[in-house]
């Protein structure tokens, strides 16, 4: 997917981008490539792939559920800023938060937030499990993404305490797995959640599958919820 086929889908799905947002699209993908030979940042560098796979992929959010325009989203290990950048170059008005626990990544996304000229976006090198449990953070946000490839019971644990009461966590995952579901969902009512439904999209040109499991935020998170560092991982909770 070449940009002007970028632009052209988005267009067919109700999205007009802008010559400047096009251009925003562009030096996001040089800078991607750029510090991509200095740091692991993807394994996608070919343009066709990055902007189907990375910029189309994450724009696939605004496609499956209804975002406000000036909600606040936090994004939990971006990783290179997927899918909160590219959905805040489409949808200027969100507010978004990045918390990521490497800090090379960090220092990749300042750049490539003062290069695209992108305000109200809050970057954080923490972990989310001490981040979660920041009383500035905690329950303070309209949605909260993870496009990780963490299982859900660990991912609800670290993102749920973040979404306000009324809010979504949207996961996004690359394949459907009842199974993962099925598993995930006593820790989805422990932290507060309701698994609402599956969205299913197709990418275009290669027609592959893209989920994203929409959580409803009913109650408040148990104060002990996230845990320590690494116990999300270490022991899920079941």
């Amino acid at each position: 997917m070449l940009p002007e086929e970028f632009q052209q889908t988005l267009r067919s799905q109700g999205i007009e981008l802008s010559p400047q947002q096009m251009k925003q699209f562009e030096r996001y993908y040089e800078l991607l490539v750029e510090w991509n030979e200095k740091m692991n940042l993807t394994a996608i560098t070919e343009k066709k792939d990055v902007y189907l796979k990375h910029f189309y992929d994450s724009i696939t959010l605004a496609l499956s559920v209804s975002l406000k325009e000036d909600a606040a989203l936090c994004d939990v290990g971006s990783g290179a800023g997927f899918p909160s950048l590219p959905l805040k170059i489409v949808f200027p008005q969100l507010k978004i938060t990045i918390v990521d626990s490497l800090n090379k990544r960090i220092t990749f996304l300042q750049t490539l937030v003062k290069e695209l000229g992108l305000e109200e976006v809050s970057l954080f090198h923490d972990r989310a499990e001490t981040f979660g449990q920041q009383p500035e953070h905690r329950a303070s946000y309209d949605y909260v993404t993870a496009r990780a490839v963490a299982r859900l019971n660990v991912l609800a644990e670290l993102c749920l305490p973040l979404v306000k009461k009324d809010g979504f966590f949207y996961a996004l995952k690359a394949a459907k797995s009842e199974e993962e579901l099925t598993e995930a969902k006593p820790a989805i009512a422990l932290l507060g959640g309701k698994f609402i439904e599956d969205k299913e999209v197709q990418l275009p040109v290669t027609g592959d599958e893209r989920h994203t499991l929409v959580i409803a935020k009913k109650k408040e998170t148990p104060k002990k919820y996230p845990r320590k560092p690494g116990m999300p991982n270490k022991q899920p909770i079941k």
